[in-house]
């Protein structure tokens, strides 16, 4: 069987934390648009979502679909996110952040996310990828940070 990593395993946690320390202002994507400091304001804005900070809108039936199949497609073969996948509007940071301020406020959220998921907070359901379990919050949200550090290299 598979190992899949979960941003509740500590390790795994620890890991994430690591990476993003390697990062610096001139790190340089492998592909994408954003640049570093947009990235971790991307991931501190996909973070804040299970912490009920923001509400994503409603899809086409079309749309859940895919999203419901890519989640268990991710969870039975393990794999990652497909590199420039379309995101949601409100998740887009298409503008100018501060690397320091970007840096300290995703690992803060992290930080608030793990004590949501110490506390049983984490929600039942996402708008894209319907039904969500404790596991799932944890691996899903893992791997969207995993692909964007790969995307700068750490």
């Amino acid at each position: 069987m598979l190992v899949k990593k979960s941003l509740h395993d500590p390790a795994c946690f620890r890991e994430l934390i690591s990476r993003i320390s390697c990062l610096t202002e001139e790190s340089e994507a492998q592909w994408g648009k954003m640049d570093v400091s947009q990235m971790m304001r991307h991931c501190d804005l996909v973070l804040q979502i299970p912490l009920y900070k923001i509400n994503l809108p409603e899809i086409n039936p079309i749309f859940r679909t895919i999203g419901k199949v890519t989640k268990y497609e991710m969870k039975i073969f393990n794999n990652g996110i497909p590199r420039n996948m379309p995101t949601f509007q409100k998740l887009i940071v298409n503008f100018e952040c501060d690397f320091k301020e970007s840096k300290e406020n995703l690992l803060k959220t992290m930080k608030e996310y793990l004590t949501a998921y110490d506390h049983k907070r984490l929600p039942g359901r996402h708008i894209l990828f319907g039904s969500m379990t404790t596991e799932d919050w944890g691996f899903l949200e893992f791997k969207h940070l995993d692909h964007h550090l790969k995307q700068f290299d750490v």
